[in-house]
Parts: C-alpha cells; sequence; structure tokens
C-alpha cells in the first residue's frame, strides 16, 4: 500500500468536510492521519490517505467538488525529507 498526503482548501462547513471523508471512503482510500485548520473564509486540511489504487483518482473526483477550493499532492516535502535522510 502505498501513502499519499493531499493538501485541501475548502469552505470552512462541515457539509465539506464530510463529502471530502466520504469521496475519499468511495474511491477506495483509508485516512491514515489528518491534519486540519479553520478560518472564516477557509479550511485547509493536511490528510495522508493509504491505498493501491492511483492517486490521481482521489485528486480528481476532490477537484470536482464545489466546495473544494484547491486540492494538490504534497510531493516537495516528501522528497525533501528523503534527500535529508539520505545524506546525513
Amino acid at each position: 500500500m502505498s501513502d499519499h498526503t493531499l493538501y485541501i482548501e475548502m469552505n470552512p462547513s462541515s457539509d465539506v468536510m464530510e463529502r471530502v471523508l466520504r469521496v475519499t471512503r468511495h474511491r477506495g482510500f483509508t485516512v491514515a492521519n489528518m491534519q486540519m485548520q479553520a478560518d472564516t473564509q477557509s479550511q485547509q486540511l493536511l490528510v495522508t490517505v493509504r491505498s493501491q489504487r492511483p492517486i490521481s483518482q482521489l485528486t480528481r473526483q476532490l477537484d470536482k467538488l464545489i466546495d473544494v477550493y484547491s486540492c494538490h499532492l504534497q510531493l516537495e516535502q516528501q522528497q525533501t525529507e528523503s534527500s535529508s535522510a539520505r545524506q546525513a
């Protein structure tokens, strides 16, 4: 199984959070870790999901949700940490 970390910015509503989690589950992904921050204009979610399915399948579906402003894969952080670990 592969772990992927997604950064999702969305409307600050509990309904949107429920839809994001429902789509995640229906697409065959398991939530391994989740962190959330909210203010009056947006809600930021950093979620690590686990599955053997392609992550592009999930990101495309999340991007289609009306109250999701953006959804992208956190690649830079993982690559930087891997490079630092190898150099140490």
